[in-house]
C-alpha cells in the first residue's frame, strides 16, 4: 500500500453533526458557526481577536493591505520576507504594491536573524515570518529586530497551529497572525483560514474589507433584530470577497477539540524518524528546531546531496514525499533576488518533506526510514 505525503484525517460523525446543522437551520454562509468558530479559536489561542475568512492567502493579503492603509505606506515600500515559503506570503506583499526584500533562512529553515538585520532599508516597512513546518525559529530575535527598527511583524502562521513557544502560543508579539485550516493542514477543513489583528480596530477594518467594504456583514444584519432583514449598509473600502463560510467552520468545530492530540502524535511520528536517521548524520541532515518550541510538526524535513535520486527511489518503493519549497526566487516573477539567499537555495536543491499525517503507523515510517538508508548509504 502507498505511503503518502498528506491525508487527512476527519472526525467524521462530529463533522456531519455539525454540517447537519448548519443545513437544517439554513445557513451555510459567513456568520452562525463562522462565529462560532472564531470564540473557539480565540479560546484555544488566546488571540484578542479572529476573523475566519476562507484561505490563508485571503489573510496574507488583507494583512498586508490593512497594515498597509493604516500606516500610510506608499507602493515600492519594502518587506523583508523569506524564499523559503508557498508563493501566497510573498504575493500578498507584490499585490499591495509593495516590494519583497528576502532574506536568507538559517538551520531552522526559518528567517535568519542576521540577514533579516542586513536586508533593512530606509523603505522597511515590516518583516513576515513564516513559522515553517511548525517550527517557530529564532522569532524571538525577530521580534526584537522589528521593535528596535519600529518595523510592522507579520507572522504567516499556516503551518503553527497548535505550535507554542515557552509553552505559550506564539503571535501576540506580531501585529497579526494568519492561520491556514487548508485540506491537509493540521487542523483541515476543506479550506479555510483566519487572521488574527492585535489591534482591535485594524480588526474591525479587516472585516470589513473582507467583504467587499460593506460596513455591515449579511450575518451582523440577520441578528437580533426581531426577525426583520436590515438590507441597508455603506460600503466604506474597496475590499475582497475573503470572508469564510459555516460549512467549513462547522468542520473546523469538530477538528478542533483533535488538534492537540494529533500533533501530540505528529511529535512522535517526527521523533521515530529523528531515531532512526541518528546513526547517519553525515548522510541525513535534520533541520534544527529551537528547545523552546514545540512544534506543531506540519512537516518533517530531511536534507539530502542527491535529493531528486531519493525522491524516485522512493516512488518506486510506493513512498511519495514532497519538496517544501523551491526557493521562490527561482521564479521567473522573484528572479530579480536570485542569489541572495544561498541557504534557501542550498535547501531548495536538497530538501525532501517526508510523509507526515494521522494514518501512518510506527511499521510505515520505519519503512520509510529503511527506504532512504538503503538509498543513502549506497
Amino acid at each position: 500500500m502507498a505511503i503518502q505525503l498528506f491525508c487527512a484525517t476527519f472526525d467524521v460523525d462530529a463533522c456531519l453533526a455539525q454540517v447537519r446543522e448548519c443545513l437544517e437551520k439554513g445557513w451555510t454562509g459567513m456568520g452562525f458557526k463562522t462565529v462560532e468558530f472564531e470564540d473557539a479559536w480565540k479560546k484555544y489561542t488566546g488571540m484578542p481577536n479572529a476573523y475566519y475568512l476562507n484561505s490563508a492567502t485571503a489573510g496574507l493579503n488583507l494583512a498586508v493591505d490593512v497594515l498597509k492603509e493604516a500606516n500610510g505606506w506608499a507602493n515600492d515600500d519594502e518587506i523583508i520576507t523569506t524564499p523559503n515559503t508557498f508563493v501566497s506570503t510573498n504575493h500578498a506583499i507584490v499585490l499591495a504594491n509593495m516590494k519583497p526584500v528576502f532574506a536568507d533562512i538559517d538551520d531552522t529553515l526559518c528567517l535568519d536573524p542576521v540577514d533579516v538585520q542586513k536586508k533593512i532599508s530606509s523603505k522597511t516597512r515590516a518583516v513576515m515570518f513564516v513559522g515553517f513546518g511548525g517550527n517557530m525559529g529564532h522569532f524571538d530575535k525577530i521580534v526584537k529586530i522589528c521593535a528596535k527598527h519600529q518595523l510592522k511583524l507579520i507572522l504567516d502562521g499556516a503551518h503553527i497551529s497548535g505550535t507554542r513557544v515557552d509553552g505559550q502560543f506564539p503571535g501576540k508579539e506580531a501585529d497579526v497572525v494568519v492561520y491556514s485550516f487548508q485540506a491537509v493542514k493540521n487542523l483541515p477543513t476543506g479550506d479555510s483560514g483566519m487572521i488574527c489583528f492585535m489591534d482591535p480596530m485594524l480588526d474591525v477594518i479587516g472585516r470589513k474589507k473582507a467583504w467587499l467594504g460593506i460596513n455591515k456583514d449579511t450575518y451582523a444584519r440577520s441578528v437580533n433584530t426581531g426577525g426583520v432583514y436590515k438590507w441597508k449598509y455603506d460600503v466604506e473600502y474597496v475590499g475582497n470577497k475573503y470572508n469564510g463560510n459555516a460549512i467549513m467552520a462547522a468542520i473546523a468545530l469538530a477538528q478542533l477539540p483533535h488538534l492537540d492530540r494529533d500533533n501530540a502524535y505528529r511529535r512522535q511520528m517526527s521523533q521515530w524518524y529523528t531515531e532512526g536517521f541518528k546513526p547517519y548524520p553525515n548522510l541525513i541532515k535534520l533541520v534544527n528546531t529551537p528547545a523552546n518550541c514545540e512544534s506543531s510538526h506540519h512537516l518533517f524535513q530531511i536534507l539530502v546531496d542527491d535529493r531528486d535520486g531519493l525522491l524516485a527511489y522512493l516512488n518506486e518503493h510506493d513512498i511519495y514525499p514532497g519538496v517544501h519549497y523551491v526557493d521562490n526566487t527561482e521564479y521567473r516573477m522573484y528572479a530579480y533576488a536570485k542569489g541572495t539567499c544561498p541557504h534557501a537555495a542550498y535547501v531548495s536543491n536538497h530538501v525532501i518533506s517526508l510523509p507526515l499525517h494521522m494514518r501512518l503507523s510506527y511499521e510505515d515510517i520505519q519503512t520509510v526510514i529503511k527506504t532512504i538508508v538503503e538509498y543513502v548509504s549506497k
